[in-house]
């Protein structure tokens, strides 16, 4: 097989699985924050339960999350050495301030909001938590920044790279280099803040439904119920909230994409010829006869997401030459997958929403049985809406800028877009030309197994923190009962402390 399709497949097997563990992080740091702050300000046993529960199933996505990542950067070195040294001083500053601001951030307040309930005060430890969080949304910063430079480069100038005081020549071509030359426009690179707001809300919603899906599960069972109603409440709240901010970026987004890669866009909606566009609300796209079928679709809707104007023209993909266009099936589908989903978390989360509002919320087991498996729809959203982004910036690993008259791109003579190559870099020419397909196929099988282990431990040891439950909140002796009648209660709710294991109660340090 081809050494870049397979070097290709390896970093998506590995970046999926991956994913699963930030946008849950992320997520449930903000579901942290709240339940913390609240058992902070209101001493309430039950929120200082919950807000443990919550904080060792953070503990263990971190710690699966560090796992599934490291792999990736030392792909770059194997996989991707012609990639690695031409984005080498782009990717090196946004990296190390990744590491300086969020991972250490994160990292050293993780062991005070795990193992700090009994030995920091409630402040401190609110204090943590608000760290921990920030420290996830901080490094989503700079990885989302990175990433997004690929798709819009600014702030840079490409320079040969030198031996020797020459440049280094390679088969007759000379070895390039992006080198920085305004940090804080590479940093705020056209792309950077529309996406970083996109993936923000993603991560909000995959988090809030991770915490609402458990919390269903235990009052259908009808375990734990004042815990998982508070747990549920919050992150219904959270929820709501990134839904419809979702769909608010996600049209910033669309828009920013047409002005930047007016190839994606195309790709996302299978628009094939410039001119006036529907938006394909569901379809099968056929590339062999640029058209679609079973295609419904809103009539004029695409042009006047990009124009305001119903019959406005939109650039198509007869634009670009066919080796300069994105595979059109796989962006359509998942870029319509996330659509649909998205859709459906905004009438979800409201039908939520209303249900409370009239206090019969937790009666409604056909609408908790819905919550329990949306959560795999919100990391299905998250893994799509990367698989879009990622595949509909093909070819490019890198991607040239395009130029606009008015409202069409600048072409060449023969009427598509002409690249300039020398700005950009090639998915299929960033690869390591010493790397054979055997070796990368191997590492796969490798990974494969790896991380298919990972995602057993990580299920296994989530199953048994879910079955095991919450600490339980210790009950206030009976109204009236003093001493020996309160140390006899107390005894007794801490009966197995006669045997030296005495419970954890979430009492204990307030």
């Amino acid at each position: 097989m081809d050494v870049a399709l397979l070097s290709r497949l390896q970093f998506a097997l590995t970046i999926m699985v991956h994913y699963i563990f930030p946008p849950l992080t992320i997520g449930m740091g903000v579901v942290l924050v709240y339940l913390d702050g609240m058992w902070l300000r209101t001493r309430d046993p039950v929120y200082g339960q919950a807000a443990r529960f919550w904080t060792r199933i953070f503990a263990l996505n971190f710690a699966i999350g560090v796992a599934t990542g490291i792999v990736m950067e030392f792909q770059f070195g194997t996989n991707w050495a012609t990639y690695s040294r031409f984005v080498g001083d782009v990717f090196g500053s946004a990296l190390a301030a990744e590491g300086i601001f969020a991972f250490f951030l994160e990292s050293g307040f993780l062991a005070i909001l795990v193992f700090g309930w009994d030995r920091v005060g409630p402040r401190m430890h609110f204090f943590a938590t608000c760290m921990v969080a920030l420290g996830s949304i901080f490094s989503s910063i700079w990885i989302v920044v990175a990433n997004s430079w690929q798709q819009t480069p600014a702030g840079h100038h490409v320079v040969p790279v030198l031996r020797d005081g020459v440049p280094w020549i390679v088969n007759g071509v000379p070895v390039l280099r992006a080198e920085i030359v305004d940090f804080w426009a590479m940093v705020f690179n056209p792309s950077s803040v529309h996406r970083l707001l996109h993936v923000w809300v993603g991560c909000f919603i995959m988090g809030s439904f991770f915490v609402m899906s458990i919390s269903a599960w235990y009052v259908l069972r009808g375990r734990h119920r004042a815990f998982a109603e508070r747990s549920f409440r919050g992150a219904l709240a959270l929820a709501t909230l990134a839904s419809l901010g979702a769909l608010v970026t996600g049209h910033g987004n669309a828009e920013m994409v047409y002005r930047h890669q007016p190839a994606k866009l195309a790709a996302f909606e299978a628009h094939f010829r410039t001119g006036p566009a529907d938006m394909s609300v569901v379809g099968w796209p056929d590339p062999a006869t640029e058209s679609m079928r079973f295609d419904l679709a809103i009539p004029g809707g695409l042009s006047f997401l990009v124009h305001g104007s119903f019959d406005a023209p939109v650039v198509g993909l007869d634009r670009f030459r066919p080796q300069d266009r994105p595979p059109v099936v796989p962006a359509y589908v998942s870029y319509h997958l996330m659509i649909s989903l998205g859709v459906g978390f905004i009438g979800l989360t409201l039908l939520g929403c209303f249900f409370l509002w009239r206090g019969t919320l937790f009666e409604q087991r056909w609408l908790l049985w819905i919550f329990v498996v949306a959560v795999l729809g919100a990391a299905v959203a998250n893994q799509a809406g990367w698989v879009a982004a990622e595949v509909g910036r093909q070819p490019w690993i890198v991607y040239p800028p395009v130029a606009w008259a008015g409202n069409d791109v600048v072409t060449g003579p023969a009427g598509t877009v002409v690249y300039d190559e020398a700005v950009g870099l090639r998915t299929a020419n960033a690869i390591s030309p010493s790397v054979a397909s055997a070796q990368v196929l191997g590492s796969i099988l490798m990974f494969g197994f790896v991380y298919l282990l990972l995602l057993a431990v990580w299920l296994y040891v989530l199953n048994e923190k879910i079955q095991h439950g919450p600490v339980p909140v210790p009950e206030a002796p009976p109204a009236g009962a003093e001493g020996v009648v309160a140390a006899a209660a107390a005894r007794l709710e801490h009966r197995d402390s006669l045997t030296g294991t005495e419970p954890e109660t979430v009492g204990r340090r307030a």
